[in-house]
């Protein structure tokens, strides 16, 4: 039987009942601006609970739903009558074509023809409308000046990592889009691993290949099973997944592994390797606090794309990150300096591990007594008393007896702040190798990296500046235990120095060099992004520094993180027992770590506050000028002015007096950290308060490497 007009059309008017045509993303965008109605309040008639939702449906994420969905169609054809593309109807007249997805090769690729694209960029056939690999719309502005991207490497098209939002949509680097299908753990691993691209190859020829990085949201966290927040009473580094938990059940079921960490902010899901390839995904879970706002002031807060652009950039200039920007830090001196390479046996003609030169090897080494921490089993076991390193920052305030009227009259007390300190002290830092020997009435040798128990109370230095030996400033007391570069800074000032003992290192090198190069490269690079180069004059310099954190957020967040991975990275070397159930003289798990070295801390440390003071005795030759205080890479002097530029050493031809502070964007050069008036500076002194600590108008975050 023949079929009516009517039933045709009625047909025809079911299927348009079934779904409401909307326009493409684009166009959607351009008629609320056009209207111009705001994102926020668009949401807010729509009963929608943040602009998300929108930022969602105009970039093509995700599509409304029931009656929003009727609703956004009906707003959006009364908008597309007002407001026509180019005098002609709109765009939501007509159904919105389906995409066909096309493979996306990414922009950086170099090589003579671009890698096969991995499955995870072909969208699946339920996401037709949507290709999986796409250019992500960020919150944030483009970077002032964009450094030159590396060149891809064709196993890792995509980048390094991936920040996964609720949605499947998985943010890299450089605004690139993947599609992830994943709804557990196990799926997440496994695609990560066989189809997302994502990884970054190996920093020296003889390290690995950083595993990729996935960070979760709180959308993807819950989605794949995992609590929204990860409660409990132990400190936030130490929480974990309970070993019965249904995805970490899930996880072992799947024949994973995780490390002795368990499943916390930062969870390694891996199985043993097959071959040459690892096989390792390293997870970040943003609501657990994985990212610590004071080494990423902000991070956590921005969008997906942001933070993928935060991390992205941190990953290429100085590592994919593997925890804390303290881990990362330490993870980075052994991606570095790598403690094995390979090397052919002249006996089998086999190829072996064999140890890498100038690294610290593979087996952890104990300290000497002096240079352990007092619950180590080296001091325990052996019940030493003979006294420990005390190389630590400065943490000195001058006594207010001292202060003349000259200085007390000055308006102004200016905080200066040395660029990443402990990284210009790592610069060509001679450092041990081998094990500590013990030697009895040694002569001093500056070249050879050690401690040495040494009696400096005889040197007497001007009491209106901190003495070099001590983190307090005080004037030694009788025989101590110092690093060599403290003991050689006081031959260095003209004074004899005759060592009891030592514990010394026969064997040495410069382990920590390539460590400084890729770091210091980092610093000076991304503040060059925020508009602070090397060329420009001491005034531009301070001028630059004082608007830098606005010209980008996102660098600056990680500029922040490169400064924390200093620190961090070198208190990590020294890094203490922790909980409560600990009982001295155990052995904790830091101890298992080659890179466990409280000596190459103690150098560094004490390499860093013997530059400061050595900044200090010329500035006070060169201008009269004493500090009046110091809390470790900050100093505060009083000044005729509120700038730097009024009380800093310049030669008559304009440019800095050699061997005080300079300003400039480098590691050891000075920025200004805050101005106050000397009058506040003298109230805090007097009541036994650092005025160093809160120039800044706040308090600062003391940080000695621990």
């Amino acid at each position: 039987m023949a079929t009516t007009e009517e039933e045709l059309f009625a047909s025809v008017d079911a299927l348009l009942e079934e779904e409401p045509q909307l326009p493409p993303p684009a166009e959607r965008a351009r008629l609320r601006e056009a209207a111009g109605i705001t994102q926020a309040r668009l949401a807010q008639a729509l009963e929608l609970k943040s602009t998300q939702s929108i930022k969602n449906w105009e970039n093509g994420r995700s599509e409304p739903t029931g009656p929003r969905l009727k609703a956004y169609q009906r707003l959006l054809n009364g908008w597309a009558a007002k407001y026509p593309a180019h005098g002609t109807p709109a765009a939501s007249a007509a159904p919105a074509p389906v995409a066909t997805p096309q493979p996306v090769a990414p922009e950086t690729f170099t090589g003579p023809a671009a890698p096969e694209t991995p499955a995870a960029v072909q969208a699946a056939p339920e996401r037709l409308a949507r290709p999986a690999a796409r250019q992500a719309t960020s919150s944030r502005r483009p970077a002032a000046k964009k450094a030159a991207a590396p060149a891809t490497d064709p196993r890792f098209p995509h980048g390094p990592l991936a920040v996964l939002d609720g949605d499947g949509s998985a943010y890299g680097v450089d605004g690139i889009v993947l599609d992830c299908p994943a709804t557990t753990i196990p799926e997440l691993v496994e695609w990560t691993l066989r189809e997302s691209g994502l990884g970054a190859p190996k920093l020296n020829r003889y390290g690995k290949d950083s595993d990729p990085l996935i960070v979760l949201t709180a959308a993807a966290a819950v989605k794949l099973g995992l609590p929204e927040r990860l409660e409990g009473h132990e400190q936030r580094r130490s929480l974990r997944l309970p070993e019965d938990h249904p995805v970490v059940k899930q996880v072992a079921k799947a024949k994973w592994q995780l490390t002795q960490r368990g499943f916390g902010p930062w969870a390694r899901i891996y199985r043993k390797a097959q071959g040459r390839e690892r096989q390792c995904v390293q997870l970040a879970i943003l609501s657990w606090d994985a990212l610590d706002e004071r080494s990423w002031p902000g991070v956590a807060e921005m969008e997906p794309a942001d933070i993928a652009r935060v991390l992205g950039v941190y990953a290429q200039r100085v590592i994919t990150p593997r925890g804390s920007t303290a881990v990362s830090g330490l993870e980075l001196m052994t991606a570095m300096r790598p403690p094995t390479k390979p090397e052919r046996d002249e006996g089998t003609g086999n190829w072996v591990s064999a140890y890498n030169p100038g690294s610290l090897g593979t087996e952890p080494m104990d300290p000497a007594p002096p240079e352990a921490t007092p619950e180590h089993p080296v001091v325990v076991n052996a019940g030493w008393t003979g006294g420990f390193l005390n190389e630590e920052a400065y943490q000195w305030v001058r006594s207010v007896e001292l202060l003349t009227d000259e200085e007390c009259l000055l308006p102004f007390a200016v905080g200066l702040d040395l660029n990443t300190a402990f990284l210009a002290a790592a610069a060509r830092l001679v450092v041990g190798l081998s094990a500590p020997d013990h030697f009895v009435g040694p002569k001093f040798n500056p070249k050879i990296p050690g401690s040495w128990l040494v009696d400096l109370s005889h040197i007497e230095l001007d009491p209106r500046l901190p003495s070099p030996f001590t983190p307090d400033g005080s004037r030694p007391t009788g025989p101590a235990w110092y690093q060599t570069h403290t003991v050689a800074y006081a031959q260095e000032l003209g004074y004899d120095v005759h060592p009891i003992e030592a514990y010394l290192r026969r064997e040495t090198g410069a382990y920590l060099d390539p460590w400084h190069d890729r770091l210091k490269n980092a610093y000076v690079d991304t503040l060059a992004d925020l508009g602070v180069t090397k060329d420009l004059s001491d005034a531009e310099f301070l001028a630059a520094m004082e608007r830098h954190k606005q010209v980008d957020p996102a660098l600056a967040a990680v500029l922040a993180a490169i400064k924390a991975t200093v620190k961090g990275g070198v208190g990590k070397l020294r890094e203490r027992p922790q909980g409560k159930h600990y009982k001295d003289g155990e052995r904790w798990p830091a101890l298992q770590r080659p890179t466990w070295r409280p000596d190459i801390r103690a150098a560094v440390i004490s390499k860093a506050r013997v530059n400061m003071h050595r900044k200090l005795l010329n500035m006070a030759k060169m201008t009269g000028l004493y500090p009046l205080a110091v809390l470790s890479d900050c100093v505060v002097y009083p000044s005729p002015g509120a700038s730097p530029l009024d009380f800093l050493p310049y030669a008559a031809s304009g440019k800095p007096q050699p061997g005080g502070f300079r300003l400039g964007p480098t590691p050891g050069l000075a920025k200004l950290e805050g101005v106050q008036e000397t009058s506040w500076a003298v109230d805090l002194m007097e009541k036994g308060l650092n005025p160093a600590r809160h120039i800044k108008g706040g308090d600062a975050v003391l940080d000695e490497g621990e």
